[in-house]
């Protein structure tokens, strides 16, 4: 791999560490404020370039727990617009069950990720005399990486999958210009990979004070700058006037800005949301919490749009699900005689913190994604910018 075409001079930094007194709602952040605050979440991003500059692409992968093959996590998805691909996603909707790693990558590379999903599984799992003996529909989701990546290379590889699973951490998730958000753009501005949680003090099945942990990570890249939000603020407005008024002095610019909302206007370029939690829902529940990922777009200025693939993915950790239990050699009990497995469910009377929990680590998510995000410059010379973290500092002090 080839060092990052990106321009790292300006300082970045996530979005509490720019505006420390923002109100980002009222729930508090976990102590990584990454999806890996949820127990036994791990993650690993990696980012693929080329020396010409063309390539500028990677991948995310997410294993839900250690032992996500034979123990299911309940999980459920909601689609705010689906011109997108989340492979899998028939399995979860039929069952409510998530026995798979998640892999975010590009729209071109879902094919690779998914047989690079299976090939690790052979890795970790075996083959018995030439035959797999069980049973796994992979999850891959992807945006559109096409303006700074050039697709028709197909970068990512099977083994890029294999190494990323292979070393997934309970770090916090890195953010920016990383992962499968590494060639994204997001409001115009260059988008990429963030992530955020909350904490929900709660009780548990026997009455006693548990505090639930509701983390978010997004591959954010999507919408106009206009429509930007910075916590009620309309900074995406004031920029992209700052910018009109630049561009009629600069013939260059006004073209270059001219042939991005061009682009944008033809491939809206989408987010997926991946939400996990430690709190133990059921997958009806985990449907409606991954609609509030909804709630958290929205405030930053997302509409969804037609050709956007806005997809979200909620799983719960909280229970574990015995999978696997039943192959053509091997069947732990008779499918035909019903059998009782207990699981533990929140009350949905007592939902509502876990709600807004979704929403505000999704906000926030995204708001890193534009804070730590750095310049590009990748495929046919396009350049995106950063969000001007120190003009949106001066833009916010009129509105804290």
């Amino acid at each position: 791999m080839s060092t990052s075409k990106s321009d790292s001079k300006a300082s970045r930094m996530r979005l509490r560490d720019l505006l420390p007194d923002l109100d980002l709602g009222s729930w508090k952040p976990g102590p990584l404020n990454s999806l890996t605050d949820v127990p036994g979440v791990k993650v690993h991003t990696q980012e693929i370039f080329s020396e010409d500059g063309t390539v500028n692409t990677g991948v995310t992968s997410i294993l839900p727990r250690d032992e996500w093959f034979r123990q299911a996590c309940y999980s459920g998805i909601f689609s705010f617009n689906g011109s997108g691909e989340l492979t899998g996603s028939h399995w979860i909707n039929e069952t409510g069950l998530l026995h798979s790693p998640i892999v975010l990558t590009n729209s071109f590379a879902v094919g690779a990720a998914y047989q690079g999903i299976y090939e690790y599984a052979i890795r970790k799992l075996g083959v018995k005399d030439g035959q797999i003996d069980w049973f796994l529909l992979p999850v891959v989701g992807e945006t559109f990486d096409g303006y700074l990546n050039n697709l028709a290379r197909f970068a990512v590889k099977p083994e890029h999958i294999v190494h990323g699973l292979e070393n997934v951490s309970s770090d916090r998730v890195r953010e920016g210009n990383v992962g499968g958000g590494t060639g994204m753009i997001c409001h115009y501005f260059k988008g990429g990979t963030g992530s955020s949680s909350r904490l929900v003090p709660g009780v548990d099945a026997s009455g006693a004070p548990k505090t639930y942990t509701v983390g978010a990570l997004v591959q954010a890249n999507y919408g106009k700058q206009k429509d930007f939000r910075l916590g009620g603020a309309p900074v995406g407005r004031i920029l992209t006037e700052e910018a009109a008024k630049r561009a009629e002095a600069d013939a260059a610019l006004k073209a270059a800005q001219e042939d991005l909302v061009a682009e944008k206007n033809r491939k809206d370029g989408s987010i997926i949301v991946v939400l996990a939690t430690d709190a133990p829902l059921n997958p009806v529940q985990l449907q409606r919490l991954a609609k509030r990922a909804t709630v958290g777009l929205a405030r930053v200025g997302g509409k969804g749009h037609n050709p956007s693939g806005d997809i979200f993915l909620a799983f719960s950790t909280g229970n574990e699900i015995p999978v696997q239990t039943i192959s053509s050699t091997r069947r732990a009990f008779d499918p035909f005689q019903p059998q009782v497995h207990r699981t533990e469910v929140v009350d949905d009377h007592s939902i509502n913190g876990l709600f807004e929990a979704a929403a505000e680590a999704t906000e926030e998510a995204i708001y890193n994604v534009l804070c730590m995000a750095e310049t590009m410059t990748g495929n046919q010379g396009h350049t995106i910018e950063a969000l001007p973290l120190d003009r949106v500092k001066e833009i916010m002090s009129r509105y804290m």
